[in-house]
């Protein structure tokens, strides 16, 4: 049981965005400026991808004490930035990682997908609502060379 917890705790440090950097987009007397982020995400359970999104970051009095809803609208691009290696079987479908965008009630998620027709890799990015969700999406795709055949849970 202790082992299994340890291995979660690992899985979530892992799944954390690294801030790779950032543009205003709309200056903001009091407070930060609207800005597009960009952050890393290192897949956990696929050693050798990374996804980097980007979003809107709202500024302003309710950015900057955590009040603002950051608009719906996120990019995505997952690359193969080592050599691949899935340790386990994966799920056909698997969240990621979920991000709170505003206080209470949205979040941007990642959802990893597996294409075994293609040995491929399939990542969405969206945001949802406790009531009310999004269509807005992207997606992206890291092809895993054939010598790795992805592992399915069954």
């Amino acid at each position: 049981m202790k082992q299994a917890a340890l291995v979660l705790l690992a899985a979530t440090a892992l799944a954390q965005a690294e801030p790779i950097g950032s543009v205003d987009t709309a200056f903001k007397l009091i407070g930060p400026d609207h800005k597009i982020v960009v952050d890393a995400y290192d897949d956990p359970k696929v050693q050798g991808v990374a996804c980097y999104v980007s979003r809107a970051k709202t500024g302003g009095i309710k950015g900057a004490i955590g009040l603002a809803e950051d608009k719906a609208e996120a990019s995505i691009a997952c690359r193969q930035v080592g050599p691949i290696s899935i340790q386990q079987a994966l799920p056909h479908q698997e969240e990621v990682f979920n991000e709170r965008i505003s206080l209470v009630f949205k979040r941007l998620r990642i959802v990893r997908m597996v294409d075994p027709a293609r040995n491929t890799l399939v990542y969405l990015t969206y945001s949802d609502r406790l009531i009310d969700g999004s269509p807005q999406n992207s997606i992206t795709a890291v092809p895993v060379d054939r010598a790795t055949p992805i592992p399915l849970k069954k």
